[in-house]
């Protein structure tokens, strides 16, 4: 009985002996993967470029705003430098516009993207109306969410506001024939942070959740060589 006992041990500790080099090997090493380390890079761009509008001590206020977000299904990430002249006319009315831009709105909201409120009035730039909400909202813009502020986050220089969604407003020609956003009609612009580029947006490459039934939807042809449209300013 003990012979047998101690012949099961053996086999047991032969059988983990010879598992133990299998599993070793199945681990991957991240510097065999064609891949370089390129630090602590915050690389989720490009973004949409939007145009937020505020009142500002009495004063319309148009600024740049590149660093956007989702949270949730309900919530919208507006994250800006604690030195813009416009956080403090949200903080104190606590509403805002979002403004995407278009090809046509570009060069003037790269102006307003370029000087202070602080010293320039920028509030004759756009043409623009008063949305049912009490925010500025621009004419020209194909698609305008106007926000209320449920909270403020403060990070290292920034104020992020975090925003419930009011109203929002498309022109006809960016809406479906059943009255819905149809973004390869909008075709908003997109900024991107590193190069400070403008981005137009591409291609649809299917349907989400859907690709099974769309053979070979993923392995189009980009637009350009490296799949980036450029717009100059």
């Amino acid at each position: 009985m003990r012979k047998s006992i101690l012949t099961i041990l053996f086999l047991l500790l032969l059988l983990s002996c010879n598992t133990q080099p299998a599993k070793e090997g199945n681990k991957q090493n991240s510097t065999e993967m064609g891949k370089k380390n390129i630090g602590s890079l915050l690389a989720l761009y490009p973004k949409p470029m939007t145009i937020v509008g505020a009142e500002v001590e009495g004063k319309v206020n148009w600024l740049v705003v590149g660093h956007t977000g989702i949270i949730g299904h309900d919530r919208i990430l507006v994250s800006m430098s604690k030195s813009h002249h416009t956080n403090q006319g949200i903080k104190d009315s606590k509403k805002l516009s979002i403004n995407l831009v278009s090809r046509e709105m570009l060069p003037k909201a790269d102006y307003v993207g370029s000087v202070s409120g602080a010293s320039v009035d920028k509030s004759n730039v756009f043409e623009y109306h008063w949305g049912e909400n009490g925010t500025p909202v621009i004419d020209a813009s194909p698609l305008t969410m106007e926000c209320d502020v449920v909270d403020i986050y403060e990070t290292e220089g920034f104020d992020n506001f975090i925003c419930s969604v009011a109203n929002t407003y498309a022109a006809p020609d960016v809406l479906s024939a059943d009255g819905k956003l149809d973004y390869t009609r909008l075709k908003p612009v997109l900024f991107e942070f590193p190069t400070y580029s403008y981005i137009a947006t591409g291609e649809i490459l299917g349907k989400c959740l859907n690709l099974d039934k769309q053979p070979g939807m993923c392995v189009k042809e980009p637009m350009t060589a490296n799949g980036i449209v450029r717009l100059s300013k």
